[in-house]
């Protein structure tokens, strides 16, 4: 497995996309609705490579409104670990837990917990919010998770989040594979000079160039003009892996997140 999948989590305006930005460079949010709001609507997705460190790193950064729950239980359902953000400032909000409690409904496994803008506030204010933290997340998946006071705009503690994430990536494992291929789609979208785009977290088998797939629950059918991988062309994808498909005779339309592109016939 050379990459671990990790989702941000946590209430709207605490700073996780100006995290994501401080760790990789890259702003996830696109839209330019987003940028004139301030606030994520879509799904961002952003990587971090280090040559020091053999796994890539793939953000899926999710919408912290709660107009956009299920964007956000969209985003979070295929990854491997949580990156879970709590601002100093404000401490634990009404989306901190909505997206805390659909994180233990996915089952996610691993995480690490940061609490944002921290330059904001001093010492006593953090070990207070770390304490409150560590007190919301007891008997959870989090409840060993490092606790890191973080500032996007500083960059205080962006190295020790950063060093964190790859921790838990030395601890993912890969995912068990039924062989047949099987990727939820969680964003359609499309591109000048190609047509329609689905993307997701293949969960199962591979896909290639040419492959014939069918589109669930509504049955549609088509094939793989072509593909890319993290945002890479390539000729075919496994599981695990950020996947953008092309596909032949499917209008945008006919298509949504929450369908499952799958092995034709299966």
């Amino acid at each position: 497995m050379d990459h671990v999948i990790v989702g941000t989590a946590g209430h709207i305006d605490h700073g996780k996309s100006a995290l994501v930005k401080a760790l990789t460079g890259t702003d996830p949010d696109t839209l330019p609705e987003e940028k004139a709001r301030g606030m994520t609507i879509e799904l961002g997705f952003v990587f971090l490579d280090d040559p020091a460190y053999p796994k890539q790193i793939v953000f899926i950064d999710v919408p912290g409104h709660e107009k956009f729950i299920k964007t956000m239980a969209a985003g979070a359902s295929n990854v491997d670990a949580a990156l879970f953000v709590v601002a100093a400032d404000e401490g634990i909000a009404v989306q901190t837990r909505e997206h805390f409690d659909i994180l233990k409904l996915l089952g996610i496994r691993h995480g690490a917990i940061a609490l944002t803008k921290s330059a904001l506030v001093d010492e006593a204010r953090v070990a207070e919010l770390t304490a409150a933290v560590r007190h919301f997340v007891r008997g959870s998946f989090l409840a060993e998770a490092p606790i890191l006071p973080v500032s996007a705009v500083t960059g205080a503690g962006v190295a020790a989040v950063k060093a964190a994430l790859q921790e838990i990536g030395r601890r993912v494992t890969a995912r068990p594979d039924s062989g047949i291929f099987r990727m939820p789609i969680d964003r359609v979208f499309t591109m000048h000079g190609f047509g329609t785009v689905v993307a997701g977290t293949v969960l199962a088998g591979a896909i290639r160039t040419g492959d014939r797939i069918e589109i669930y629950p509504e049955g549609l059918k088509t094939r793989v003009r072509g593909l890319q991988v993290h945002k890479s062309k390539a000729d075919g994808s496994g599981i695990g892996k950020r996947t953008a498909l092309n596909l032949q005779d499917v209008a945008k339309e006919d298509l949504r997140r929450g369908q499952v592109a799958a092995a034709e016939g299966s």
